[in-house]
């Protein structure tokens, strides 16, 4: 087991530095002078020519990488034109908000979706298997942002004075905040990699409510988070519900399958028990696949929702042309994604022991 686990993370290594690789090629190879996009069109030759020199943008390419990638090695994003910030304390804030809905949306589409293929799967061809996969037809054509518009609508306008209403915007609700968790705890750091840390936790409010037992404030984070994380949901979930269905039958078609029943055994403990171990593995391939979705419906799901997270930070970064942060923002979510396949690998070798002990 340990040998497979340092080789998947020796794999992983290679692309992470072709990651770095693509995403310095994009700063490059972008139109505009890189001076005046960071420091604005009226900026002298002289503060461009200060501005290439501190930066090494006047040495060879194969410099120029080496200096990125110790920057990135080191977190250091570079500093944004537009909010006149470090892009790393701008990921510290953001992060932790597309990182909080994507997990949740993740989560509830992978129970509903598994329990929902299961179901179906076990009640083959009746009318719960038809309207099932129907749901799920429906559920994968709709848009993350017409499903989004249509919850807040219904939630948010039609169920108003009911106990069914949810908040259609906002991580919170106005006024209510929680402490960091280093006002918390009483650290007394203003600065380095600890205190980063603890600010990037704090931004994790369903974790930093529950470490704190600001249960009035969990509650409240979980209100505001139904409705952009069930329109993000939406569509792996079908995809997931149809994967599971579709792979479980074809494992239930399987000669020890019918040993099993024939053994005796309940319906229950051959499928929970013997078969959906076998069959969770194409299913547990869709479920990291995913992830690239529901990150790329961030960003409208973000902008509908009021969510202050990376999706509306690239959306506006992108406007207003800050290549320093689409940069680091395709290089954060790519090593993400790549983090995800390597949990995805970890699950395999324990649902299948021919790959741990290979």
């Amino acid at each position: 087991m340990f040998r497979y686990i340092t080789q998947r993370l020796a794999a992983s290594i290679p692309v992470l530095v072709g990651i770095l690789f693509v995403t310095f090629t994009l700063a490059r190879v972008l139109p505009g002078d890189p001076c005046r996009a960071a420091l604005g069109e009226r900026a002298t030759d002289e503060l461009c020519d200060a501005y290439i020199k501190r930066f090494g943008l006047d040495r060879p390419i194969i410099s120029q990488f080496g200096i990125y990638m110790n920057d990135m090695a080191h977190g250091n994003f570079g500093r944004s034109f537009r909010y006149g910030r470090p892009v790393l304390d701008l990921m510290i804030e953001r992060l932790p908000v597309t990182l909080e809905l994507t997990l949740a949306a993740l989560t509830l589409s992978s129970i509903l979706g598994v329990l929902a293929g299961v179901l179906s799967a076990y009640r083959r061809n009746s009318p719960i298997d038809v309207g099932t996969m129907l749901m799920a037809n429906v559920g994968v054509s709709m848009p993350v942002f017409w499903l989004g518009l249509m919850l807040a609508y219904v939630f948010a306008l039609l169920l108003k004075d009911t106990p069914f209403w949810l908040a259609p915007s906002g991580r919170n609700t106005p006024g209510l905040t929680i402490p960091s968790l280093v006002e918390a705890w009483n650290v007394s750091a203003t600065q380095g990699t600890g205190y980063s840390i603890l600010m990037f936790l704090s931004n994790l409010h369903l974790f930093n409510a529950f470490v704190t037992g600001n249960w009035a404030f969990f509650w409240d984070t979980i209100k505001h988070l139904i409705l952009p994380a069930a329109a993000l949901c939406t569509i792996p979930m079908s995809i997931i519900a149809r994967m599971t269905r579709s792979s479980l039958l074809e494992v239930l078609g399987q000669d020890y399958i019918r040993t099993a029943r024939a053994k005796g055994l309940r319906d229950v403990v051959v499928v929970y028990r013997h078969a959906m171990r076998n069959a969770l593995l194409p299913v547990v391939t869709v479920i990291g696949l995913s992830l690239g979705s529901l990150l790329g419906g961030a960003v409208l799901t973000e902008t509908i929702f009021n969510f202050a997270g990376m999706g509306r930070l690239l959306f506006d970064a992108i406007q207003a042309r800050d290549y320093t942060i689409v940069q680091s923002v395709t290089l954060v979510v790519a090593v993400v994604f790549v983090v995800v396949n390597l949990i995805v690998d970890l699950t395999y070798a324990f649902l299948d022991p021919r790959i741990r002990l290979s």
